[in-house]
């Protein structure tokens, strides 16, 4: 029997959504007796030709270079899915998109006139057509197996798509925007993360981005009215996942105060 092949592929990105790939070690293992791992250069030297059946994606587009290469990659692979808030919404270096990147580059580098960038940090699905997205900041390891498993036993892969909020009531986590007047962003992000940030009194940060239909108008009138400047409310939703809809939306209605 042919076993489908597997490619992991980076962009722009901390490595931290591979590293979540290797750190499932006992489920790794009988995993990769079922498929062929073809190129996955943060485990292996082996870089095997395509076509590919499954290709995972991290990080953003920030150079000429990684459009050309990631129109290849799509060309090569039969599946290709995002993994983590770099691939899918830019990541925390999409930051520059505002501001003047080349006035960063004349101050953090040497010899600026070396580095080849572009304007803006863009998510992957802004170049090339995405199959299926896996949210955070890292991923959840629980929800990487779900979706390889998934697509070995051909269904596809059940996600949540609730808020951070629903997973405070299962953990018996007392709301921390009610208990404490904490800023959360809990009510509008897509869970998957266990909500760890509020299980330790802290307020959710959105790393796993939007839930399904978020309504961020009235979180944002909520963090107003708790106190927070139209610049911090700004700021709160142009972190992890500056290039989703809902949280640029968010972010722009928050500027308006």
């Amino acid at each position: 029997m042919v076993k489908p092949k597997l490619a992991v592929w980076k962009f722009a990105s901390c490595d931290g959504c591979q590293l979540t790939l290797l750190d499932c070690e006992d489920e790794l293992l009988p995993l990769a007796d079922h498929v062929e791992i073809a190129h996955f250069l943060e485990a292996s030297s082996a870089d095997d030709p395509g076509p590919y059946d499954v290709s995972l994606v991290e990080g953003s587009v920030t150079t000429a270079a990684d459009v050309e290469r990631i129109h290849r990659i799509r060309e090569q692979s039969g599946m290709l899915i995002t993994i983590g808030a770099c691939a899918n919404a830019g990541g925390v270096q999409a930051l520059r998109n505002f501001a003047d990147v080349e006035q960063f580059r004349s101050v953090v580098y040497a010899r600026p006139e070396y580095v080849a960038t572009l304007a803006d940090s863009t998510p992957i699905a802004a170049h090339v057509p995405v199959d299926l997205e896996l949210p955070g900041c890292p991923i959840d390891r629980g929800q990487l197996i779900e979706v390889l498993t998934g697509i070995l036993a051909r269904r596809r892969p059940a996600l949540p798509v609730h808020s951070v909020c629903q997973q405070c009531k299962v953990r018996g986590t007392p709301c921390v925007t009610v208990a404490n007047g904490t800023p959360c962003l809990g009510p509008v992000t897509r869970a998957g993360c266990g909500a760890l940030c509020p299980a330790y009194g802290r307020g959710c940060y959105g790393c796993f981005g939007p839930m399904a239909q978020p309504n961020t108008a009235a979180l944002v009138a909520s963090l107003r009215a708790n106190g927070m400047s139209p610049q911090d409310v700004a700021r709160v939703f142009r972190t992890y996942h500056v290039a989703k809809p809902e949280f640029q939306a968010a972010a722009e209605q928050g500027e308006r105060g």
